[in-house]
């Protein structure tokens, strides 16, 4: 069974939750070029490839859920990251819990990255069904839109999570919205 990131739940509302998510580190790559449905897709090789050895230590790390996928702004001014719309996506995985970036083995592919992500205060909804772009928009919408109706502020750009493989059906996956909100009080 893959591990699942860890978190508390702050508050549970009727359709989502407030979480607390501890300090995490994530191996990451950015996709440009890619349609929503297809980003994940094309980023799976080299994550994979990374957790599955290609890494200096040439380390085994095991598969944690969720896989997170988010928009990337492109900076236009940065001439290697052009692109004519200035977005892509970054996908990330997360690395297993107690693993700092400092124990983490050094990707080989220069495509593959690793960041720490400081602990978050994250409203989530979690729904089943394909990983469309308009399943994505519509799911997103309404988090926003509890968000703000139980008067929370959101603070960055919304994430989507996978958490099973492209092989399960759509009816049985587990997909979830993630958007950092800021802490009161």
């Amino acid at each position: 069974m893959t591990e699942q990131q860890p978190y508390d739940v702050v508050h549970q509302y009727d359709s989502w939750e407030l979480r607390s998510y501890p300090s995490h580190v994530v191996a990451e790559t950015v996709v440009r070029g890619a349609s929503f449905e297809d980003a994940g897709n094309r980023a799976f090789r080299s994550l994979a490839g990374y957790i599955g050895g290609e890494n200096v230590a040439r380390r085994q790390i095991d598969m944690t859920a969720p896989v997170v996928q988010s928009r990337e702004k492109i900076a236009m001014t940065a001439p290697v990251l052009q692109q004519s719309d200035g977005e892509g996506f970054v996908v990330a995985f997360v690395l297993p819990a107690g693993i700092s970036e400092a124990d983490a083995p050094v990707p080989v592919s220069p495509d593959v990255t690793l960041r720490t992500i400081p602990e978050q205060l994250v409203a989530a909804l979690r729904f089943s069904g394909r990983w469309s772009r308009d399943s994505w928009e519509r799911h997103r919408d309404d988090l926003l839109a509890k968000v703000s109706a139980a008067g929370l502020t959101v603070q960055g750009e919304p994430r989507f999570a996978r958490f099973n493989p492209p092989i399960t059906p759509s009816f049985l996956r587990h997909n979830e919205v993630l958007v950092d909100v800021a802490r009161t009080g």
